[in-house]
């Protein structure tokens, strides 16, 4: 388990957990919100994306009340990325994370937030992180609105940043930066 705050634990990705990602990333009302409903994941492509790859990102499951019921994901932001959003000449410490909640029965309940809120918590002191950063999609509101009441702020508008349902959308850069530094 990496943490727990009341009723929340997240914990690392284990390969039994491969049937719940490829369940949620082929359900339309998830794929709305994360990689796109014209991309859904079989187990083979939960497999080879989620589980193939060793590039700094540390991949975790979020249970709530004993139930599996979302993914959250974090890295050390990399050079390529640190220049892209303008951090290039920066010496910070930056993470980035991505997640999603794939039980839709779970959404607004202020579970993601606690969870945002929890995760930039778990950076800032296990990872001695300075900054957190976020690029969602420009037009993810309800996302947005959660990231804005965990402490982000939107730092810069990145055009046509990622591939969405066929089209390039457009994404806001958003970062949480520690306060006492």
């Amino acid at each position: 388990m990496l943490f727990q705050n009341g009723k929340l634990v997240v914990r690392e990705l284990e390969n039994r957990d491969n049937h719940l990602l490829a369940k949620w990333l082929s359900d339309p009302r998830v794929l709305e919100f994360y990689e796109g409903r014209d991309n859904p994941f079989d187990l083979e492509k939960v497999n080879q994306t989620f589980y193939q790859r060793e590039n700094g990102v540390v991949r975790c499951m979020v249970e709530f009340e004993n139930v599996e019921i979302g993914y959250i994901q974090f890295y050390p932001v990399d050079d390529e990325e640190r220049e892209l959003y303008g951090y290039d000449e920066v010496p910070d410490r930056i993470y980035g994370m991505d997640q999603f909640i794939g039980e839709p029965e779970y959404w607004n309940r202020g579970i993601g937030t606690a969870l945002v809120s929890s995760m930039v918590e778990y950076l800032l002191e296990q990872k001695q992180a300075d900054r957190v950063v976020m690029d969602p999609q420009t037009w993810n509101e309800r996302a947005i609105k959660c990231y804005e009441k965990c402490g982000f702020t939107r730092v810069k508008l990145l055009p046509k940043r990622e591939l969405h349902e066929g089209k390039y959308r457009d994404c806001w850069l958003i970062e949480y930066v520690k306060i006492d530094r």
